[in-house]
């Protein structure tokens, strides 16, 4: 049977204090905004469930196909014996990872990190059933600070998916970047999914979808502070916006005020002025080219391997590894 140890970084006190700081912080900056991970509570994460399954929404499902086909490159070009997974959830991709390391007879231990303890063990538990002579320890954590944390045990493959590395500006992004790779021993690897750089229509469609999924999936931050911190957003009175920003080559998701309001926020004392049509911006999903996100990872120490893209040429994984 799997054997589960998780080592927590990052506690709920924890999390509760980053989530007034940015609020207090992005709420008084000019545009204001916030961190996409505050969508997450469990409706946001059913209603971000729901979007993958819509057929606007590309990047999973390409994603997935992705890995289909190139898992078990993966496994023999990297030849990890511990694979690390950055926000895992419940580490549904990750099974098709899992199961080309089993036929490759490499793998010794995984190791799930993600803000939710209750979420590592949940998919330990589903993993014990499939994998059940696999280690598993967990870390509970930000996947933005807690690279320096990851167990060094054996040849380690650091997968983060989803597009995820998208939604890191390019400052954040290139500190993270080189945080995984001071991290790993040389010759070790690192996966990422990407979004590539398509038709705008396509791209935007994608995050605004024609049954306003992604739209209540966007309002949902709006819960979240009301429920944690008790504010009086009225989330039906902002609209959700979409558009391509192509001169810094990303999607942004915002939310626009419908009329004039003040917004009260108990929890970090403060009020807030919205202006009719003001925008709140809650996301950024980068849209990469693979040369340019090639330089990017060499900047960090790290050197393109391997890329599998899909045929549309909208998704891709990379792995790199790290310079000797």
């Amino acid at each position: 049977m799997t054997t589960t140890l998780v080592d927590v970084h990052l506690t709920e006190a924890d999390l509760e204090e980053q989530l007034r700081a940015d609020v207090a912080s992005g709420l008084a900056a000019h545009p204001k905004s916030l961190p996409p991970k505050w969508f997450y509570d469990e409706r946001g994460g059913e209603l971000f469930e729901a979007i993958t399954r819509l057929p606007e929404y590309y990047p999973t499902r390409t994603e997935r196909a992705l890995l289909v086909r190139a898992a078990p490159e993966i496994a023999a070009a990297s030849e990890a014996t511990t694979l690390v997974e950055l926000g895992s959830g419940s580490s549904e991709k990750t099974r098709l990872l899992l199961t080309a390391f089993a036929e490759h007879e490499g793998l010794e231990m995984y190791v799930p990190q993600d803000v939710s303890e209750s979420s590592i063990r949940l998919a330990a538990d589903a993993l014990a059933i499939e994998f059940p002579d696999l280690p598993v320890r967990g870390v509970v954590g930000d996947f933005t600070d807690t690279t320096a944390s990851l167990p060094r045990a054996g040849r380690r493959l650091v997968a983060f998916l989803g597009g995820t590395i998208g939604n890191l500006e390019p400052g954040p992004r290139a500190a993270f970047l080189h945080g995984v790779a001071g991290a790993l021993d040389p010759g070790e690897c690192l996966l990422v999914g990407i979004g590539l750089v398509a038709d705008p229509p396509v791209m935007i469609a994608a995050y605004d979808d024609a049954e306003g999924v992604t739209a209540e999936f966007n309002r949902n931050v709006l819960h979240v502070l009301n429920r944690r911190l008790g504010a009086d957003f009225v989330p039906h009175m902002f609209d959700h916006v979409a558009l391509w920003n192509a001169a810094d080559s990303w999607i942004e998701m915002r939310l626009r005020a419908r009329r004039a309001m003040r917004v009260h926020i108990p929890a970090v004392e403060i009020g807030v002025d919205f202006a009719a049509g003001e925008e709140l911006r809650t996301e950024i999903s980068a849209k990469f080219t693979l040369d340019a996100f090639g330089r990017e990872l060499a900047a960090a120490g790290l050197d393109p391997a391997r890329t599998w893209t899909d045929e549309a040429g909208r998704f891709s994984l990379v792995l790199a590894r790290r310079r000797r």
